[in-house]
Order: structure tokens, then sequence, then C-alpha cells
């Protein structure tokens, strides 16, 4: 059903939003107490025609996506973090780790393809030198030198940081000549102290995080942020975790977008800990991401761990992004989506048109657009 602003208001006020309401029209920042207010909030249509109002503001009725490819290049890792089924230790039957050739010859077939980007995450290996991590650049490169590089998470990022022997400045510069582009934003999870100790300790705490992506953004990276959520966090450690994030994007400026992640438990530590993510609870996260995140351009319905169907409705609910093709994604579907493993382009579109919105072809960085024709 579609409302005038007139109804729209009208849904708000009686939803006892109006104060909120205020603030969002006049653009001043939510405070800590209105996220804990949204994500409490039991009508939840009332919060998402809040989001709806700044990514209208910000986007009109623009949804964009890409043409990317995932190649998680390793499974192995040193850490356990109790949230992850995709990691495995050296010796395992399904233990794996693509060489610098493996790279080149999954992107080689796909030079003269609308593939724009390559997505590169994934365990941190206790046997893989630093150069390692700048072949693996190469090779992508190399196979498609229009490419562009997303890769590594700050934890990744603080481990080349340890291993590599050189200074700050020289890392960030091998890995610029290497060809990368941009990072994502895995590995936050939830930035706070109870969520570290509880789920992933032995990773980097929330602290090293946010230096991570500081040092990263100070050398002229770009990189998206995430959060990890339904599992065992409380709603003031998500609105903490925003709050820590807009801290920081006031500061640096660098994060282009905010991509929340649903978590799957099956073949967790924490599997018995709850139950999947329900629709409800992804629109709600969308909604409040849109919210409180008020320095941050994009938010991102990621379809992966959404299911195509509910990133679709997110569109009306603050998202202005669904990421892309995804092809190959290993990490997610270890833990149990039930989305597939990639969306062609033209399903993609046709998720973004029977919403009701516009398609628009993306770069990495958003830089570059086009818009779909019929």
């Amino acid at each position: 059903m579609t409302m005038n602003l007139e109804q729209e208001n009208l849904l708000i006020d009686r939803a006892g939003l109006k104060a909120i309401r205020s603030k969002v029209d006049q653009g001043e920042r939510l405070s800590f107490e209105d996220g804990v207010l949204l994500y409490e909030h039991p009508n939840l249509m009332a919060v998402g025609a809040l989001a709806q109002r700044v990514r209208h503001r910000r986007h009109g009725k623009k949804t964009y996506f890409n043409i990317n490819l995932h190649l998680d290049y390793t499974n192995v890792c040193i850490y356990s973090c109790k949230f992850c089924a995709f990691a495995a230790k050296p010796g395992e039957d399904r233990a794996y780790l693509m060489s610098p050739e493996d790279i080149y010859n999954r992107i080689l077939p796909l030079r003269d393809s609308e593939v724009s980007e390559v997505h590169m995450v994934a365990g941190i290996h206790p046997d893989m030198g630093y150069d390692y991590y700048l072949d693996i650049i190469r090779a992508a490169k190399r196979a498609k030198p229009d490419i562009h590089v997303k890769a590594f998470t700050m934890v990744e990022i603080d481990h080349l940081l340890k291993i590599s022997g050189k200074s700050e400045d020289q890392v960030f510069e091998d890995l610029r000549e290497a060809g990368l582009g941009s990072c994502p934003g895995g590995g936050a999870e939830v930035l706070t102290t109870r969520i570290h100790k509880a789920v992933f300790r032995d990773k980097i705490s929330p602290e090293e995080w946010l230096a991570s992506a500081r040092k990263v953004q100070e050398h002229g990276f770009r990189m998206n942020a995430t959060m990890l959520y339904g599992h065992v966090e409380r709603v003031k450690e998500r609105v903490e975790h925003f709050v820590r994030l807009r801290e920081l994007q006031d500061e640096t400026g660098g994060f282009m977008t905010f991509i929340p992640l649903a978590f799957w438990p099956y073949n967790t530590a924490l599997e018995n800990y709850g139950k999947v993510t329900t629709g409800w609870n992804d629109l709600r996260q969308i909604a409040v991401s849109r919210l409180m995140l008020d320095n941050f351009p994009n938010i991102k319905a990621y379809w992966i761990m959404m299911t195509p169907k509910v990133a679709q409705i997110a569109q009306s609910f603050g998202a202005n992004d669904l990421d892309g093709t995804v092809t190959e994604e290993r990490i997610t579907h270890d833990a149990g989506t039930s989305a597939p493993m990639e969306l062609p382009k033209q399903e993609l579109i046709h998720m973004i048109r029977a919403a009701g919105f516009d398609p628009v072809l993306r770069d990495t960085t958003y830089q570059r657009f086009e818009t779909v024709g019929s």
C-alpha cells in the first residue's frame, strides 16, 4: 500500500514516534536511546516508513547493484570463532587453499565479461607469508586488468601488518601497487567487549577492528562496514555498534556502505543458541541501520544472508543497494543459508523493478553508474 505524506506522518505519529520523525525531517542525529526505541518498538511499519523517508531523500527510487565474483581463497584459519562454519584447521579433509595461479585461472575466463569486481576474503592461514597476499591480488589483475579487487577484512589487514616486517606506510603502498582497490567490511561482528569475549575472543578486538579501519581509510582506501546480528547480541549492543561506526565515519569519511549480515547458525558452535533470523528482524535491522547511520551513504540488503525475497522487500525499509551477482560465495553457504549461490544480472534487475524501484548498475566505489534500460 502506497501512502501519501500525510498518511505516513499519521502512521508514525500514532505509533508514538513523532519526536524521532521530527529529528529525521530536520536531519538531526538520532541518540542511543532513539536507536534502542526503534529496535524495541512494536510497529515495524512505522519504523520502516521513517527509514524509507531517509532512503528517498538520499537516493530517490534508485537501487544499486554490480556484477561481481566472490573468491574465498582459503578456509584454513588459526581462529575458532563460535559463529563460523567456514573455517577449517590444517589437515582437515575440507581444508583448501587457492594459489595465485588458481585465482588467475578462475578469473581469466571472465576477461571479456561484465564482471567488474572480485571480492576476496578468507581465513587467516598459519603458513602463508606476506607475499602470498600481494600475489593473489596481482593474479586477479593479471587475469582481468580492469577488474576492481575488493579484498581483505580488517582481520586480514591486521594480520598483514603484523607479518610483513615492514612499516604501515609500506604495507599499504605494496597493496596499492599490487592492485588492491578497496576493502570489504567483514570481521567487525558486533563491536562490543562482551560479544568479543563470548563469541570471537581469539580474533582482533572491537578496538583493533576500528583501528585497522582507520588505518585503511587514512591510507586512501575506501571500505564497507558490517554487523553480524541474530546470535547472542543484545539490542543495546547493536546500537553501540552503530554509534562506534558513525563516530569513526565522522572522523575519516571513508565508509561507503553498511551491510547488516544475518547470522545463519547451522554447523556452528552457536547452532543451539537460537533460531535463524526472521524476515521481520531483517527488515527492522535494515531500517534502524538507515536511521542511525546518518553519515553512511548506502545501506545494503545482502541477499546471500537475507535471502533474495527479504532483500527485495528491504528496498522499502531503507536499503538502496542489493550487492551484486555474488558468484561462488562459500562462507554463508557453509552456515546453511537458503539463498542460491549466485543471482543472474537479469534476475536482480527484475527483483528491483518488481518492487517499484529503478535498477542502477554501479562500480565498487560508487563512482560510475549506468541506468539499466527496459
